[in-house]
């Protein structure tokens, strides 16, 4: 059932730009709009090396603005009120000093329970990528001085060491907690804390870690049954976990979250949570910057302008960026994924709505001859967009030639045919009036999802490692983490953007095949068989985790984060999932926390 699986578009959102207006758009006829202050400048070089970025970067914005949700527009509103700069020296100065104070409690402190527990602190306020190799030190040395009769503190050092790509067998380390049978000893159950670590751990599990998968259950039925007779803090803990367990959260969003929650509990460091705010308002400039410089791009490349039916939609593509690639470091990444993102969600509306099928039979010709001269035949419409796609991609070929020494056109231009060949083949079945099966639909849905496209070009753009040789044992085929992230993003989509599917008129979605695949009548049953199979598509992404290829981990971490991301912004309570994406987008770039 986990491979059965329905993709359509990876980013099928809608975002919308006029001049001076972004706007954000989850379904045709909706948006956020957002005036860009006039005043911000982009960095003067967006795309250097990470250090320039950062240190160009230190001076965080804190803009005030407000967001107003208009009904009969279906539309929200963001509008700048006012913008503040924070003298650089001053932030620069302290930020350092916070920076090493928190290094200096990470590698000194001689508890270990304690520096774990600091070390899932430091990961949950967003400032982890400061110490990753501090981190994966002190999580080794740590193995062989555990309290062994410790679950919470067991089981937290495990999933440390899991989310770091360090394998541990998971029935050795727990071992000593279980009894004869297998299960946890009354002792351990008792302890809610430890159970909830175990819970926690076990969301690391992976297909065939029966061991896990096993305990994964029954911790959360201990938990269930529990939750009504805890203390007020640990009952709000064992809710949120159960709710979204830490493995599964969007990593800025957590950040910002835990931020607000870490000041209110007793124990809290106040050096690391002012550390943490300082932090998160700089990574916020950086994106708001970034912003800037997409629109700008956008701007210059004049396809809204051109093309009367262009949406513009670089905030939505720009929100997804942040979700796969969270660090500060990422910066030239994010802006360059925007940008074929972008082109790719044009495309689709080619295919999707505008184009004719016999126009489409000669883009979809074009695009597999990737040559200039075949736009001759093309419709004006299609001439101008095919000649974007052409130039943006051959810019970041250039950009990873000069940056890499690695020449990838044909690995990149690979995924824009894949991806038009697979659009005809949706084409082809509107045009026959054919419904595919839940399998092909998958098949085909993976690629036009833009899933290949997006993560083949953050491999060059973000891995080290690459050579001329590895590549293409590397890419062809496709790793399966790909697919399988862009699998459990599409499922989520679909699982929150059916109803105002529905009301286009669009009924093809993986909830109503799986339905008629399996003779289920009731949509609520149909829902709750989508859900599985994200949860089952989880433990095969988590087997990535257990021996990762070095070349291909940071790619293995943005395939989890595109799954975080996607259950985020489409798990939501509201009828609408525009609702849901506003939320974000205020806090992750128009909001700063106070310090």
């Amino acid at each position: 059932m986990a491979s059965q699986a329905y993709i359509t578009s990876i980013f099928s959102h809608k975002v919308l730009y006029q001049r001076q207006l972004m706007i954000i758009p989850p379904f045709k006829g909706s948006k956020i709009c957002r005036s860009i202050f006039s005043s911000v400048q982009p960095c003067p070089n967006t795309i250097a090396s990470a250090t320039e970025e950062l240190i160009d970067t230190l001076s965080p914005l804190s803009m005030t603005d407000t967001m107003s949700y208009s009904g009969d527009r279906n539309s929200l509103i963001l509008d700048h009120s006012g913008m503040m700069v924070i003298p650089p020296h001053d932030v620069n100065n302290r930020m350092e000093e916070l920076k090493e104070y928190t290094r200096g409690a990470l590698m000194n402190t001689s508890d270990s329970t304690m520096t774990l527990k600091l070390i899932d602190t430091i990961q949950r306020l967003g400032v982890g990528y400061y110490y990753e190799e501090e981190i994966r030190d002190v999580l080794k040395k740590l193995t062989h001085v555990l309290p062994k009769d410790d679950l919470y503190t067991v089981a937290l050092h495990f999933r440390l060491q899991r989310h770091y790509g360090l394998h541990t067998n998971p029935e050795e380390v727990f071992r000593i907690f279980m009894d004869e049978n297998g299960e946890l000893k009354k002792s351990s159950s008792e302890d809610i804390e430890g159970v909830l670590s175990l819970y926690e751990a076990s969301c690391l599990g992976s297909s065939g870690e029966d061991f896990l998968l096993h305990h994964k259950e029954i911790t959360k039925r201990y938990l269930s049954r529990s939750v009504s007779k805890l203390s007020p803090k640990l009952h709000k803990n064992v809710v949120e976990g159960l709710k979204l367990p830490r493995h599964m959260r969007m990593e800025r969003l957590e950040a910002r979250r835990y931020i607000e929650e870490y000041g209110n509990e007793d124990d809290h460091n106040p050096f690391v949570l002012e550390f943490a705010k300082y932090d998160y308002n700089k990574v916020q400039s950086v994106f708001q910057r970034e912003l800037v410089e997409v629109n700008r791009w956008w701007e210059h490349l004049g396809l809204s302008s051109k093309l009367g039916f262009v949406r513009d939609r670089h905030v939505e593509c720009f929100l997804w960026t942040v979700g796969l690639l969270p660090e500060p470091s990422f910066s030239g990444s994010r802006i360059e994924l925007a940008k074929t993102i972008a082109i790719m969600l044009v495309i689709d509306d080619i295919y999707d709505t505008y184009g004719s099928y016999d126009d489409l039979v000669l883009f979809t010709e074009a695009i597999k001859r990737w040559d200039l001269n075949a736009i001759q035949q093309l419709p004006e419409y299609m001439k101008i967009c095919y000649q974007a796609l052409y130039n943006t991609n051959n810019e970041i070929c250039d950009k990873v030639k000069k940056e890499r020494c690695l020449s990838v056109q044909p690995f990149l231009r690979k995924t824009w045919i894949d991806m038009a060949e697979a659009y005809m083949v949706e084409a082809e079945g509107v045009k026959r009036g054919r419904i595919p099966t839940l399998n092909d639909y998958i098949k085909n849905g993976v690629t036009t999802s833009g899933t290949y496209m997006a993560l083949v070009h953050l491999i060059f753009l973000i891995s080290y490692g690459l050579t001329t040789e590895n590549m293409k044992h590397l890419l062809d085929p496709y790793p399966k983490f790909f697919t399988m992230a862009g699998i459990i993003l599409r499922l989520w989509d679909d699982l929150g953007t059916v109803k105002e599917e529905q009301e286009r008129g669009d009924m093809l979605s993986s909830i109503h095949l799986l339905m008629k695949e399996e003779n289920i009548t009731c949509e609520e049953e149909g829902r709750e068989g989508i859900l599985q199979m994200i949860y089952a598509l989880w433990n095969d992404l988590n087997v990535e985790l257990l021996t990762p290829d070095a070349v291909l981990f940071p790619m293995i971490k943005v395939a989890l984060n595109m799954s975080r991301t996607s259950q985020v912004v489409y798990q939501h309570n509201d009828d609408s999932y525009l609702l849901s994406v506003k939320d974000h987008v205020q806090s992750l770039f128009y909001e700063p926390v106070d310090i």
